[in-house]
């Protein structure tokens, strides 16, 4: 049966709403950016572009890196832009456009974040390359889908009861990266992580300039949290949404972070872009290893 023109709404050139894209302008790889101005940060290492665009936040180039095809799009901050993203690629590369109506053979797209991020362990340094194996979500983002599915429910037990979590924030949800992209992406100059995705960054990631917030040990709380070995590594605000609706859509997906910031010593990296497009380069590179 068609899509309803209310459900997935189309432009009048025929792309898609929020990301003005059509569906050739999408590549089988993807990388994710939260802040527009990154994108050209990404694609300046590319050979060339072919495609660019830009409506609101979401500001995409696809080119060729190397001889391989990349789509590189920002999302803007948080996982409910996360929701916009990722249900707008899933359907340029699933549903016919045409006749509106989901396609017999599914595609599955590599999408890979690289983002900023504040480490909790003082083992972290500032500067690192964290690749997020587990994350955990404080927003409410995977619980308006049938999700239980991807969850893992006993790890969300046990940090609601090691942080006595607020009975009125909403349930934390752990999901998990993909396998064979973790082990792609990994080596000697990254750390694997537990990720804690937040809805703000100030309240929500325990900062305080004038406001009062309800649980000020909240931070320590996730530091010390442990299950069976695995402890809460950083913060950020889009992983677990990322992993969340790519297991749901079934595409590949894996949250490269670089570490700016150590919320246990308080520091703060002396050059975040240097470090961030350190980890461009280093992406970069290992897409090209498949």
């Amino acid at each position: 049966m068609p899509i309803k023109d209310s459900e997935l709404i189309l432009n009048p050139d025929g792309s898609i709403y929020h990301l003005n894209l059509r569906p050739e302008h999408l590549a089988d790889t993807v990388i994710t950016v939260g802040d527009p101005d990154r994108v050209s940060s990404v694609t300046q290492h590319f050979d060339s572009i072919e495609f660019q665009t830009q409506k609101r936040e979401f500001h995409t180039q696809t080119g060729i890196y190397k001889g391989k095809r990349i789509t590189v799009i920002s999302t803007g901050i948080g996982t409910d832009n996360i929701d916009i993203v990722f249900n707008e690629l899933d359907a340029l590369a699933n549903i016919n456009f045409e006749t509106r109506e989901v396609k017999d053979t599914l595609k599955s797209l590599n999408i890979i974040r690289i983002g900023t991020s504040g480490s909790i362990q003082e083992s972290i340094p500032v500067d690192a390359f964290l690749i997020s194996e587990y994350a955990a979500g404080f927003d409410s983002l995977l619980h308006f889908y049938d999700s239980e599915h991807v969850q893992h429910n006993e790890i969300a037990n046990a940090l609601i009861e090691q942080t006595n979590w607020f009975a009125s924030k909403s349930k934390p949800y752990i999901v998990t990266c993909n396998e064979h992209l973790l082990k792609q992406f990994s080596s000697s100059k990254t750390v694997t992580g537990f990720t804690a995705t937040n809805v703000g960054f100030y309240g929500p990631q325990g900062r305080i300039l004038r406001l009062a917030i309800q649980d000020d040990a909240m931070n320590d709380k996730l530091a010390n949290f442990n299950y069976n070995g695995i402890s809460i590594t950083n913060l950020e605000m889009e992983t677990a949404g990322i992993y969340g609706l790519s297991r749901l859509l079934g595409h590949k997906a894996l949250s490269m972070n670089a570490i700016i910031a150590n919320r246990a010593t308080g520091e703060f990296s002396n050059d975040p872009k240097a470090t961030v497009n350190n980890l461009i380069t280093y992406t970069l590179n290992k897409l090209i290893e498949e």
